[in-house]
C-alpha cells in the first residue's frame, strides 16, 4: 500500500450527516441551542467519525465536511469580498435542483487568517492526534469553481472591472489559503472541482455561455490560474483536486469523457492527484488518461459510486484498473469512491452502513491490486 498520499485506498472526503448531528443543526436554526452547543455536537460526531474511519481501513481521515451545509459555499461565503446572495435559480440537477443560493463579489477578494476553516483543520487534526493518528485531509473548493459560477452580474464594476479584473487576487487568495492551513499542520489537501467535469458537457458549457462566461479558451485559463497557485507550494505539502460531475441527494449533472480536458488538466496542472469519477459510462474511457505525464502524479480512479449503496462486483473493478493502466502505470494509480457520500447536508441516497461497506470495498480492492 501506498504509504503517501493520495493513497491506493482513499476517500473524496463527505460523509452522510449522523441523525444526532442533523437534529443539533435543526436545533440551531430553531434557536434551540447556541454556536457552542452545535460545536458540542459537532466535535463528538467528527471523533466518532474518525474513528469509523480508521476501524474501516483508511489510513487518512476527514471530517466528513460535518461542519458544513455545502460542500463549497461555506468556504466562499467566509472569503474576505464575497458575499453569498439568493438568486432565482439554483443549480439544476437531473430531476431536482438545489436552494437558490450564489456568489457576489462586493469588495477585493481575500483570505484572512480568521477564516473558520483554519479553526475546523486545526480540531480536526487534533482529534485524530489523539485518536487513531491518520493522515487529516481537508478539501476545500477549487478557484476555478467561484470563477466558472460566478455570473457577470453579481461582480460590483466599482470593484473589479469584469472577469479578468479579479484573476491576480482571485490566486492570491488561494495561496494564502494554501500557506495558511501549511502553517496550521495540514499536509494533505484537496481542491474539489466541478467547472474541469462542465467542460466535457456541450449542454453545461452552453448553460455558462447563456450565464455570460467567455467560454472559449477556458480550460487554459483554468490551468494556468491552478499553476499560478500551485507554484512554490512546499514539497512536503500533497494537493490534489477532485474533477466532480455533480452530487446532490444521488443525482449528478455532467456528462461527457475527459477528452476535452485532458490535455490541460492532466497534461499541465501541477497538482499531486487526480481524482476522477469514473463510475459510470457518462465519464467516457480511460483513453484520457494518456496525457498523465509518467513520474509522481496520480490518478485515483473513482470506480466505486457514492450515489447508491449497492456494491459494486469485485471483479469487474479490478478489470477496469487493469484497463486504465493501458494508459497509466499501475504505479500511478489509486482507487476511491467516485465522490463524497454528502456533498451537501442533504447527503446521497444510501445508508451509513452502506456507506462504510462501500469503504471497505475500496480498501479491500486496493490491497489486492497494489499488494
Amino acid at each position: 500500500m501506498s504509504v503517501n498520499p493520495p493513497y491506493r485506498a482513499d476517500i473524496v472526503g463527505s460523509f452522510l450527516r449522523p441523525e444526532p448531528l442533523k437534529a443539533a443543526r435543526a436545533d440551531r436554526a430553531a434557536g434551540l441551542i447556541d454556536d457552542a452547543g452545535l460545536r458540542e455536537v459537532e466535535d463528538a460526531q467528527i471523533r466518532d467519525l474518525v474513528q469509523k474511519e480508521a476501524d474501516n481501513g483508511l489510513a487518512l481521515a476527514t471530517d466528513g465536511e460535518f461542519r458544513r451545509s455545502w460542500w463549497h459555499f461555506d468556504f466562499y461565503g467566509m472569503l474576505d469580498g464575497v458575499d453569498l446572495v439568493d438568486l432565482d435559480h439554483g443549480i439544476q440537477f437531473q430531476g431536482v435542483q438545489t436552494k437558490p443560493k450564489g456568489l457576489h463579489l462586493s469588495a477585493p477578494l481575500g483570505f484572512s487568517e480568521t477564516h473558520p476553516m483554519l479553526a475546523h483543520y486545526r480540531s480536526l487534526s487534533a482529534t485524530i492526534a489523539e485518536t487513531t493518528g491518520a493522515q487529516p485531509k481537508f478539501s476545500i473548493p477549487a478557484p476555478t469553481v467561484l470563477d466558472f459560477r460566478l455570473e457577470p452580474d453579481h461582480i460590483d464594476p466599482r470593484v473589479y472591472a469584469g472577469r479578468d479584473a479579479y484573476v491576480d487576487d482571485l490566486v492570491q487568495t488561494y495561496r494564502d489559503a494554501i500557506a495558511a492551513f501549511y502553517a496550521a499542520g495540514c499536509r494533505y489537501l484537496q481542491f474539489d472541482d466541478t467547472a474541469w467535469a462542465y467542460l466535457c458537457s456541450e449542454e453545461e458549457v452552453l448553460k455558462a455561455r447563456d450565464r455570460g462566461i467567455r467560454t472559449e479558451g477556458l480550460a487554459e485559463r483554468y490551468a494556468d490560474i491552478l499553476n499560478r497557485v500551485l507554484a512554490g507550494k512546499p514539497d512536503d505539502l500533497v494537493v490534489t483536486t477532485h474533477v466532480c460531475r455533480g452530487n446532490f441527494r444521488s443525482t449528478w449533472i455532467s456528462s461527457g469523457g475527459y477528452e476535452p480536458i485532458a490535455e490541460q488538466l492532466l497534461g499541465r496542472v501541477a497538482y499531486d492527484g487526480f481524482f476522477l469519477e469514473y463510475d459510470s459510462d457518462r465519464a467516457g474511457g480511460f483513453e484520457p488518461l494518456r496525457f498523465l505525464p509518467r513520474g509522481e502524479q496520480t490518478v485515483v480512479l473513482g470506480l466505486i459510486t457514492s450515489k447508491s449503496g449497492e456494491l459494486e462486483d469485485v471483479d469487474a473493478v479490478k478489470k477496469r484498473i487493469d484497463e486504465a493502466s493501458a494508459f497509466a502505470p499501475l504505479e500511478q494509480l489509486a482507487l476511491s469512491p467516485q465522490c463524497g457520500f454528502a456533498s451537501t447536508e442533504e447527503g446521497n441516497v444510501l445508508t451509513e452502513e452502506e456507506q462504510w461497506a462501500k469503504i471497505r470495498e475500496v480498501v479491500a480492492i486496493s490491497e489486492d491490486v497494489w499488494r
